[in-house]
This record gives C-alpha cells, sequence and structure tokens, in this order.
C-alpha cells in the first residue's frame, strides 16, 4: 500500500488560509458601519428675565448689519 505525500499539506494549508484571510478582509471592509456613539449634551434652560423677553431694536442683530 503507498504511503500518503503530505510534504504539500503544510503550503496547501496556509495559502487557504491566506486566501481565507483576505477575502474576509475584503467583505468586511465593504460593510458600512454605523458611527461610534456619543454622549449628549444636555441643554442647560436658562430662565429669562423680563428685559429679555422683550424684542427691541436694541437686541437686533440685524441692525449692526444695515450700517
Amino acid at each position: 500500500m503507498p504511503q500518503l505525500d503530505t510534504s504539500t499539506w503544510f503550503t496547501t494549508i496556509i495559502s487557504a488560509m491566506i486566501t481565507l484571510f483576505i477575502l474576509f478582509q475584503l467583505k468586511i471592509s465593504t460593510q458600512s458601519f454605523p458611527p461610534a456613539p456619543s454622549p449628549k449634551t444636555l441643554a442647560v434652560q436658562k430662565t429669562k428675565t423680563p428685559w429679555e423677553l422683550k424684542w427691541t431694536k436694541i437686541y437686533s442683530p440685524l441692525l449692526s448689519l444695515q450700517q
């Protein structure tokens, strides 16, 4: 009974592993993942004083552009 030649097995297994690694990297690189979550900043509510509720030309930001 002839003996099995295993001299090329190492090369075959290594080349198959490298090929699978490259294929998986290409497959993963085409996927689009959602961005990493970031903490939301909480908006601090400022209490308005009575003089801030009135809208006058003094507070108008467009007033400085007309000059």
